[in-house]
């Protein structure tokens, strides 16, 4: 992709925030000169042209800086859990109050097999087998912006096998192989359990064989979910009341088209856009199967299947699982599109501050540089002339006479979302950048489509 070059006065400014910063985050760090390197290597992960890597950070002629940076990155034994809960509390506690944790997948593709965690591996992300590394990153996201603040490493059988590449790598003891989705998984218990942070849904996207185990884990420590699942994903549905029929299993897909006069049409504008699009929701529940090798016998958990037809979709194309019961589809639907602000801020800001530039072999400098680009990261987009973005609106609205819902970024936050947990009501967004901003352009709607099922009474809100 394309590198950003910030202009010299966004920079100027962007590292006097890193100067805060570093009081804010780095406290934990016991040496005065670690803090001065951690300063030196956010300034050149938002300064730096091209790829961030420590010799270009250090710049030409400068070896002694490039010897400190790589003894600050690589071998310096400092945590960086600590400076990840501090940035995560801190945005907690400001503008960007998050709505949810999205975990984001990340692929790293190398050319070698010295890259701690590389290898060659099955990629869904990419649809082939790759030499690459797989990580993943826990962002707190709002409809306004997605900060990294938790990211984990896979590591292939190898890495963990093999105990010389596992001296060579600095990989810790406890560290084991597992697949991506098992280190996001336990990534965030860790959060909730040991991060003072309030407990946001768990945004997603999770696999067939996966999903029992995902399911089992966020329930035991009362973590809500939206993971999304393929169509073809068995469900069982019925058979809850004495004289019901059931319990049926049939493919999602299958089951939320047989669903489609109950649908209700969303109105809302997509993350970085300014048209509208126009979506379709229904929903049924059904219960999850424990997995298989659980010892103990557990009756099924009672979850929520939702589906979406995007705009003049004859066939439902996007499904969600989820244990929220407690709030309207349109509420859940926007929940579930944080992915896409993920997806965007990933593009735009976390990849220009060089998350995927680290060249180092060990598992410490892998995490030290992941940890020093979600700082960087905030930095631009907290900084004073940070991307401009619209405020929050709050959850979306429902007529009470009509079965449409309008969810549109940009109106002002309804008193209801002070009633649903992790929906709290936003700043207005000066309070983000300091400045005066001009009110967003009102979204433009596609026309309305012919929708299949929809009886002529089925309205739509502006």
């Amino acid at each position: 992709m394309a590198r950003v070059v910030l202009p010299e006065e966004s920079t100027a400014e962007i590292s006097e925030l890193i100067d805060v910063l570093i009081s804010l985050f780095f406290e934990s760090l016991p040496r005065r000169d670690q803090r001065n390197w951690a300063r030196v290597y956010l300034n050149g992960l938002v300064r730096t042209s091209g790829k961030k890597t420590i010799r270009n950070i250090a710049g030409t002629g400068a070896s002694s800086v490039e010897q400190s940076l790589q003894q600050f990155i690589s071998k310096s034994p400092w945590d960086w859990t600590p400076v990840r809960r501090s940035l995560a509390q801190h945005l907690e506690r400001t503008a960007q109050r998050p709505l949810a944790w999205v975990v984001q997948p990340m692929v790293i593709e190398k050319a070698g097999d010295r890259s701690v965690g590389v290898g060659r591996q099955f990629v869904p992300q990419l649809g082939r087998t790759a030499n690459c590394q797989q990580a993943s990153g826990i962002w707190l996201a709002s409809s306004e912006a997605g900060f990294p603040v938790e990211w984990t490493l896979t590591l292939p059988g190898p890495w963990t096998a093999e105990l010389l590449r596992r001296r060579r790598a600095g990989i810790p003891d406890t560290a084991r192989s597992l697949t991506p989705a098992q280190d996001a998984v336990h990534a965030v218990q860790r959060m909730a359990a040991s991060w003072q942070l309030q407990r946001r849904p768990v945004v997603m996207e999770v696999s067939r064989s996966e999903l029992p185990q995902c399911v089992e884990a966020f329930s035991l420590q009362d973590i809500p979910f939206v993971f999304k699942v393929d169509g073809t994903l068995p469900v069982s549905f019925g058979g809850a009341g004495r004289h019901k029929p059931g319990p049926h299993t049939a493919p999602a897909r299958e089951l939320i088209d047989s669903l489609r006069s109950q649908r209700r049409v969303v109105e809302w504008t997509r993350h970085g856009r300014t048209e509208g699009a126009v979506t379709l929701l229904t929903s049924a529940a059904i219960f999850a199967t424990p997995g298989e090798d659980r010892l103990v016998p557990a009756p099924p958990t009672p979850l929520l299947l939702v589906g979406a037809w995007t705009e003049a979709a004859l066939l439902p194309s996007e499904f969600w699982i989820t244990n929220i019961g407690d709030r309207p589809l349109a509420q859940l639907f926007l929940l579930a599109k944080l992915t896409d602000r993920v997806a965007l801020d990933f593009a735009e800001v976390c990849e220009p501050a060089g998350i995927r530039d680290f060249e180092g072999r060990s598992f410490r400098g892998w995490h030290h540089h992941a940890t020093l680009a979600s700082v960087a990261h905030a930095a631009m987009l907290l900084g004073p002339r940070g991307r401009e973005a619209a405020p929050y609106p709050g959850p979306p609205r429902a007529a009470a006479a009509h079965p449409a819902v309008t969810a549109h970024p940009g109106m002002a936050a309804h008193p209801a979302a002070t009633a649903h947990p992790g929906a709290g009501a936003h700043p207005a967004a000066g309070a983000r950048t300091g400045a005066t901003r001009a009110a967003p352009p009102p979204p433009v709607f596609p026309p309305r489509p012919v929708l299949p099922g929809q009886s002529p009474r089925r309205e739509y809100i502006r």
